[in-house]
């Protein structure tokens, strides 16, 4: 099997730029500063391998160095984002792995989750049909999700006889939407509609299927015109800051925005602002 780490294609880990990356076990391009990511797999409503949870693992890994990528969207093909862990790729050799066979597996499984929270990039899912299991994990661990009303999103783990604390899940989801609403879904694996996503704050907007697409590419290229290495240092501290008190998050708001005051990006906004023009940011 082709999950243990370093045995996936392997990007450069000083990667620079990531236009001309070609994906094995998705899709992927980057335009005006945008990388989208694609699940391929409509047949199957997009699942998961061995070999596509590590290279999105590499992938996410090397987005952190990469500086033609400003922002990040995540989808899936057809008509649906993804199912999770494909039941005969993953599901049934889990089966028949020893006990440190597993923890390379979940450990490497959990280390993609990281490598999207590490990443300066915001990370917008784009969410239609079917988003259960790890897939339901990689909305959540993007910094924005936009949806569709026909969305279903399911933490399914405790149906397949598993914990719902997959993934970082027990620690992420509370924070989305509030213990007593994580606990029910956790235990349950019950499908969240996109409506109630919305009402809950899992979802930040619903859109029309026809639009979504647009819609998730149109909010993420407005971030990456936006002030990226300030977008970076807000995603850097919505993230340490959850393990803070009050003043120690102050004080690292205080360091972190004088940094954000040194940058040329900033000085770009105050001139524009005096001459009544748009900035122009550049991410210095």
């Amino acid at each position: 099997m082709r999950y243990l780490p370093g045995e996936a294609q392997r990007l450069p880990g000083n990667a620079t730029a990531l236009a001309d990356y070609q994906a094995s076990h998705f899709l992927f391009h980057v335009a005006r500063g945008v990388a989208t990511v694609t699940l391929n797999r409509p047949e199957r409503k997009n699942p998961l391998t061995f070999e596509s949870y590590a290279e999105l693992r590499d992938l996410f890994r090397a987005l952190a160095c990469a500086q033609d990528v400003k922002a990040i969207v995540v989808t899936g093909a057809g008509e649906n984002f993804c199912s999770g862990g494909d039941v005969h790729d993953i599901i049934g050799p889990l089966t028949r792995l020893d006990m440190p066979g597993l923890l390379a597996f979940t450990r490497m499984t959990g280390d993609l989750v990281k490598a999207m929270r590490a990443c300066p990039q915001p990370v917008v899912a784009a969410v239609d049909g079917i988003c259960a299991g790890a897939g339901a994990i990689l909305a959540l661990a993007s910094d924005l999700r936009l949806a569709t009303a026909r969305s279903k999103t399911a933490f399914l783990f405790t149906r397949v006889g598993l914990a719902g604390c997959d993934m970082g899940a027990c620690a992420l989801l509370p924070r989305v939407i509030g213990q007593g609403r994580a606990a029910e879904l956790l235990y349950t694996g019950r499908s969240m509609s996109g409506a109630e996503g919305e009402r809950w704050g899992f979802f930040n907007s619903l859109h029309e299927p026809h639009a979504l697409a647009g819609a998730a590419q149109a909010l993420a290229q407005s971030l990456a015109d936006g002030p990226t290495f300030a977008h970076g240092m807000t995603k850097k501290m919505l993230q340490q800051e959850w393990n803070m008190g009050v003043d120690e998050a102050i004080e690292a708001e205080a360091q972190a925005q004088a940094i954000c005051m040194a940058t040329n990006d900033f000085h770009r906004a105050y001139h524009a602002f005096v001459a009544k023009q748009k900035p122009a940011f550049e991410g210095d």
